[in-house]
């Protein structure tokens, strides 16, 4: 828990990020980022419900079979 404490960003840390972000980027940019990020999260969570649903399937076949 503690190495968690330690490596976990603080207000400068954060602060420092974006600013770093607006200057590579500009402040047109990022919106497309952000959503681009946000598809990408929701292809991820939607994939691995996926395959969680298709692993339930599968062991209940198999479970059947036996």
């Amino acid at each position: 828990m503690t190495a968690l404490v330690l490596f976990s960003p603080g207000p400068f840390e954060i602060i420092l990020v974006v600013i770093v972000l607006l200057l590579l980027f500009g402040g047109r940019k990022i919106p497309e980022l952000m959503r681009g990020l946000g598809q990408g999260m929701k292809e991820f969570k939607k994939a691995t419900k996926d395959d969680d649903a298709s692993a339930k399937d599968t062991d209940a076949l198999n479970s059947d079979k036996k």
